[in-house]
């Protein structure tokens, strides 16, 4: 599940420090957004983690589709609402991820995501012909954003799920930056959000989990993000055959591109967090296409047959475990 692969990332990423600081360092796991999450701050107070919890509870509270009386649940109930600053802001951020990736990544999905048990873990495989009738209500152009505002067409609903974690990655290390820490390590299951450097000034060792357990290899980054998705992190098993949890909304059927995992790297938490999804569901040559194209993220890629493959940006910063076979992607293909 992403959550204990999350925790995994940083419990490995904390036992690289090395050396002392005089910084003190402090911590708080709160469960939110249907995940364990940890913060380890150097510096500050009590109060710097009464913060955090408090600001990861408040976007929560606006951000989930199944909190009664959240915004987005209220939207999806009513086709309509007011927004927030902080909603308006996420909203307007997963539609320009929709539009960047062609759909890949679709906030629509969510009924079908329901249909499938992934929501309420009652899972199922929908027949063919309640899959074409929940694929009419997907669209991320069924979502309209205006002055403070949203509407929801022809019954549509929405999810933020697959963005809410990097945009409060990058919430909270603002806050942390506002209050004048420089060091932090944000694991918000399955999104690792650095702030700055070390203490000792050097950089974070993120461990990259692979889907068998163990380790892909390391990262090296600051005041960067981390984001990794995978089709093992929650599926179910039905007549020998496994679906997961990512959907491919040109389908309404778990996402089959050959890729094992996603790793997204960059300095944008949302998008990162957005595109780890999307390019899941695109697979290897789209998602180059789609780097080449855009920039502003790195990304590390493994395909079901155990290669990985990483942008030009991460060569030096990535280590991996030994014997695994890693080729680059490079800006002209």
């Amino acid at each position: 599940m992403k959550k204990a692969a999350c925790v995994c990332l940083v419990c490995f990423s904390l036992l690289l420090l090395c050396g002392c600081s005089e910084q003190k360092e402090q911590s708080i796991t709160v469960f939110a957004m249907d995940t364990v999450m940890t913060m380890t701050v150097y510096g500050g107070d009590n109060k710097t983690l009464q913060n955090l919890t408090q600001e990861v509870q408040r976007l929560e509270g606006l951000f989930s589709s199944e909190k009664t009386g959240s915004e987005i649940s209220l939207l999806n109930q009513n086709g309509s609402a007011e927004l927030s600053f902080d909603t308006c802001e996420l909203l307007r951020q997963s539609l320009e991820i929709c539009r960047m990736t062609d759909g890949a990544l679709d906030i629509t999905v969510y009924p079908l995501t329901k249909a499938w048990g992934f929501i309420s873990g009652d899972y199922r495989v929908p027949d063919e012909e309640e899959i074409a009738q929940l694929m009419s209500l997907v669209g991320y152009d069924k979502a309209w954003l205006k002055d403070g505002a949203a509407w929801l067409k022809g019954g549509a609903e929405i999810s933020l799920g697959s963005t809410a974690k990097g945009y409060t990655g990058a919430v909270l290390s603002k806050l942390l930056k506002d209050e004048g820490i420089s060091s932090a390590v944000l694991d918000l299951g399955g999104n690792i959000q650095t702030v700055g450097s070390r203490p000792d000034g050097g950089e974070w060792r993120v461990g990259v989990k692979s889907p068998d357990g163990g380790i892909l290899g390391v990262l090296s980054i600051r005041d960067m993000a981390v984001v990794t998705s995978g089709g093992y992190e929650r599926y179910f098993e039905q007549d020998g055959q496994i679906y997961w949890h990512i959907l491919d909304p040109k389908t309404g059927y778990p996402a089959d591109s050959g890729l094992a995992s996603v790793t997204i790297v960059g300095s944008d938490g949302t998008l990162c967090d957005g595109l780890s999804t999307a390019v899941f569901v695109m697979g290897r040559e789209r998602a180059q296409e789609l780097w080449r194209q855009w920039g502003g993220f790195e990304m590390l890629l493994l395909d079901s047959e155990g290669t990985i493959y990483i942008t030009e940006g991460l060569e030096g910063s990535f280590e991996p475990e030994s014997g695994l076979e890693v080729l680059v992607i490079k800006s002209e293909g």
